[in-house]
Parts: C-alpha cells; structure tokens; sequence
C-alpha cells in the first residue's frame, strides 16, 4: 500500500479526461489494426510508472494485434477514480488494484473473477498468502504484482556514531536511541507518520486491530488498541523524537529529511528504495538499514501486508477481456517480476523470481527478512477503508486538536457507518 506518494496529478488529469476506456468505450472501429485495453497503472509516476511502461512496449511487440492505452493513476485518487468509472460503467479494462481495494471491487462485481483463466496459469508459482488476500468469496480477483510491507529503516552510520550497534526491538528502545542520537550527534532519531496506516504496527504490537472481523466488532477503542495508539502518540514528543507533521505534505518531508540525514530513522516501504539510493545519506547502499518494525509491550512485532495486483474490468467485453487476462499473464511472469524487481527494487511475488540477482539487491533483501512479520489483513473487503477517517481523526491528535479518546471516539462512529452490522 502506498500512501501520500507524489504524483503529476494534472498530467494524469489530462490522460483520463482524454483516453477512452477500452472495456465500455469499444465502439470504435478495431477490426483493421490491434485491440487496445486501457491500464490504469497506479505506481510512482518518478521512480517505479518507467519500468511499467518499458514493459508494456515488450508486451505490445510480442502481441502486435493487442495495444496497451498506458495511464498513470496517481495512487491516493485512484481507488475513487475507478470507483467512479466502473459505477459509470466506463472504467479502464486493466487496473494495478492495492491489496486491500481488490476484494472490496469484487464485491461490488467490478472486477472478473480469474480462476480457471491463463491469467492465473501459473497459479501455484505465486506465495499462496498473496493468492489468499486476492480472494472474495472463494473466487480470486487479482493476480499478485508487487507484495510490501513495512520496515524501520535507518541510517547505519548515525547510529554507529551514537554508539547503537543494533536497530531498536521495541517501541521503549527506538526512544531511548533516539535521545542518544540526539545527544550524540544533534539529528532527531526517529519521525513518525501520523497516518493510519503506519500506525497499524503499533496496534499490531499490542494484539489489537482496528476491528475484530470474525466477531463482527470494531475494536478501535478497545483497551490494547489504546495502548498501542497512547505508544503511536508518546513517540512525537520526547528528546530526539521529531514533532508530528500534520500538513499536506507531511510524507514528502519525512522521506526528505531521511534521505538527507537530518533524521536517522523512520518507518517506510520497500516502494520507496529507490528514492533513498538517490538521497546523500545513501548514495552507499550498505548504510541503509532495514530492520523490523520495534514491538510492543506484548513482544509482538509486525505491519500490514500490502502490495498490489492487477484486476480485470468485468464490465469489459469478452474480445477486451481476453486480451487482458493475456497482458495479466505477461506482466506477472517470472521474466517480467524480476525486471521489475531489479529496476523498481520492489518485491515479487512468485518464489521463481526471487533470482540470485534479485536476492543480491540489498533493499530487497533486506525487506525480504521482515516480510515474515508482516500480519495479513482479514477476509473484509472494507478493511482498507476503515483507515480513512482514522487518518482525519489521527492528524487531529498528533496536532493537539483533539485528545486521543476524542478522535478514537469519532473514527469509531465513522467506522460503524462502514461496517454497520459489527458492534462496538
């Protein structure tokens, strides 16, 4: 899941006002040259969108009577975009779906069911969990193109300077390493994201989650997730623990400052490797550190599963379809995943392109030692959504506008209209 990622929204405006949607807008005349589908790609349009558009010309010269319409879909506009599109009944034939949006689509029968098809031929080369998490009711709906998680990631030489020889394993060491970063060396340790989906981890460490989804009850306020959250707030204020940004651009400024040095540590996803080669605290790869996120009181340690995985337009007609499931195939083999890998230094998600290559890259490696932390997100298809008003609800905390309870209060009202048959 990416969250906050800047993206050319004007550039990708333009592009959607002015390309036409091949699963609904199939009227024009495609019986003298190739079948165009439509893809809505929502990766960074900088460092990752590149590598996607290199591969759709491989695609194309492979299949000359397929085209491929590319558009880049700024990541935090386009779950409503195709919400939008596909309710409209002219939504992209091919779209990259976050884990978590991917069953809530299937539910509402925007997406094809995949099973059986050669999109999923090579069904059992993918991590079974990722095939699991692509599934609504029995069916699957995506085959798996990235996996990610997230990781404390840290600059090796500024925790060398302090005199830290290894990365802190609870919430209570990351502050005591960061007041000696501090002391020693005049950079704030660690700074923190006010956003819901960074604070997961700290809910996670105490046992908790947002809801309870086999009981059917939301546990935003129950006692555990209130201590993780009361651990998620303590960490804004203290010595070298750097203020919470509460403005729009909040995420740019804490990667900046990253990859710049004047923070020595923060809590990222692998999406984000390839902008940290580029800062000057890490133009040597080896001072990234890429550790798994500090535990709570309960011992336990652990971030969301994300990723994404293309999903195939059911309002698309059977010759768009087609063609679809074919360019699914392509962009999900082995080949294809290792190249993305190898460029985007993202992570696979079949076992059989984790190559000598790829394993040697060491931000996937060393986010391939975290992902068996990483806790899946449960068989709802409106999980995803239930971190939106926590993201209102949080800022306004971290931001000292409401107390905790006070925003737990009104996320947990929010909540209820998302899920109105689970109790409190």
């Amino acid at each position: 899941m990416r969250r906050g990622i800047a993206a050319t929204a004007l550039v990708a405006s333009l592009a959607l006002t002015a390309t036409a949607c091949g699963g609904s807008d199939s009227g024009s005349d495609e019986s003298d040259g190739p079948l165009t589908i439509t893809w809505w790609d929502t990766s960074n349009a900088t460092n990752e969108a590149p590598t996607y558009q290199a591969l759709v010309k491989e695609f194309e010269k492979a299949n000359p009577d397929i085209k491929v319409d590319y558009v880049n879909v700024p990541f935090d506009q386009a779950q409503n975009k195709f919400d939008t599109a596909a309710g409209a009944k002219g939504a992209p034939d091919v779209l990259r779906s976050e884990v978590g949006w991917t069953p809530a689509f299937a539910k509402k029968g925007f997406f094809l069911p995949l099973d059986g098809t050669e999109a999923l031929a090579d069904q059992g080369k993918f991590q079974s969990s990722l095939i699991e998490q692509a599934k609504y009711d029995g069916k699957t709906y995506g085959v798996p193109l990235v996996t990610d998680t997230l990781a404390l990631v840290y600059n090796k030489d500024l925790f060398k300077q302090a005199g830290i020889s290894e990365p802190p394993a609870t919430w209570d060491d990351l502050k005591k390493a960061a007041a000696t970063i501090k002391d020693k060396t005049g950079v704030d340790g660690y700074w923190g994201s006010t956003q819901a989906y960074y604070a997961q981890s700290f809910l996670y460490g105490e046992g908790a989650d947002t809801v309870d989804a086999d009981a059917k009850k939301i546990t935003v306020k129950s006692p555990a997730a209130v201590k993780g959250y009361e651990t998620w707030e303590s960490l804004f204020d203290g010595k070298g623990l750097h203020k919470a940004d509460t403005t729009a651009d909040a995420y740019a400024h804490i990667q900046e400052a990253f990859v710049s040095g004047k923070v020595a540590s923060i809590i990222q996803g692998p999406w984000e490797i390839t902008n940290f080669y580029k800062g000057s605290a890490f133009k040597d790869k080896a001072n990234l550190g890429i550790a798994t996120v500090p535990a709570g009181s309960t011992g336990k340690a652990g971030a969301p599963t994300g990723g994404h995985n293309l999903s195939v337009y059911a309002g698309s007609d059977q010759a768009h379809q087609e063609a679809s499931l074919k360019f699914l195939k392509f962009m999900s083999s082995a080949k294809s995943q290792e190249t993305i890998a190898l460029k985007n230094s993202t992570l696979p998600t079949r076992d059989d392109a984790y190559t000598a290559e790829v394993k040697a890259d060491p931000g996937i490696a060393g986010y391939q030692d975290v992902l068996p932390a990483a806790q899946p997100r449960p068989a709802l298809p409106e999980y995803s959504s239930l971190w939106t008003p926590l993201d209102t609800e949080l800022n306004e905390v971290a931001g000292g506008k409401k107390s905790l309870d006070e925003g737990l209060s009104s996320a947990q009202t929010a909540i209820a209209k998302l899920v109105p048959d689970f109790s409190k």
